[in-house]
């Protein structure tokens, strides 16, 4: 009897290191993906035109992404893991698109060493939350409060058009998306060692892949958040 707690332990920590290596690799082709499409649009100026030169085709394309991002948290339960996938990987390709725009407006070295800069705060920050006893969950309601504060404060930036605020909503956009990587990788663990053991594969890959849609997006602007404050203009 001594040897079952052990056994469940052991079989345990490999479910959730396998669901969380799952999580990463599927975040990772995301933003390989996205980075990819951006610089290739990016030395395209016939694509250039038709998406910046077009704002309907702009915004067709930023409003198709919010529909994805809502379609996958809310209901990636709901369809088929392939669908699932299909879904995240056009949402990274439309991301990347939008995204070119960086690689006109800043330089290719100054993206580089933000992108670095970036990658080692994102994996600290994750590390922190999947090995800290702290229960992050009160400080997940205060971060979704900020992350309100930080979109209200941007919208109305884009009438004031503040240099100021927006540095101001940079560093504090930075905080947010620390403590949010921070406390996705903590759901992400606690909902790994929850799972049966038993589960179907489809199930726990659509799991995996809301779980690097979360991060994804925590990345991505983290990332954007560190450009403003660190990236040299062109």
């Amino acid at each position: 009897m001594q040897s079952t707690p052990s056994k469940l332990s052991m079989a345990q920590s490999v479910m959730v290191n396998e669901f969380i290596r799952s999580v990463y690799n599927w975040m990772a082709l995301g933003l390989a993906l996205t980075g990819f499409i951006a610089f290739y649009v990016a030395q395209n100026e016939s694509l250039m035109n038709l998406i910046y030169g077009n704002m309907l085709i702009f915004y067709g394309i930023i409003i198709a992404e919010f529909v994805l991002v809502f379609k996958l948290a809310a209901r990636v339960h709901t369809m088929s893991a392939s669908t699932a996938s299909g879904l995240f990987i056009l949402y990274a390709a439309l991301n990347g698109v939008t995204l070119s725009f960086i690689f006109l407006v800043y330089t290719g070295s100054s993206i580089a060493s933000t992108f670095l800069v970036c990658a080692t705060t994102f994996a600290v920050s994750s590390l922190f939350g999947m090995i800290t006893k702290r229960d992050l969950t009160s400080l997940g309601g205060f971060l979704m409060m900020g992350l309100i504060g930080i979109i209200i404060a941007s919208v109305v930036n884009m009438f004031l058009q503040s240099s100021g605020m927006s540095i101001i909503i940079s560093y504090v956009g930075v905080l947010v998306f620390v403590g949010l990587t921070a406390y996705d990788t903590q759901k992400l663990k606690e909902m790994a060692i929850s799972q049966p053991h038993d589960l179907d594969p489809s199930v726990v890959r659509k799991g995996a892949i809301r779980g690097a849609l979360s991060l994804y997006l925590d990345f991505i602007n983290l990332f954007l958040m560190l450009l403003r404050l660190l990236g040299d203009r062109d």
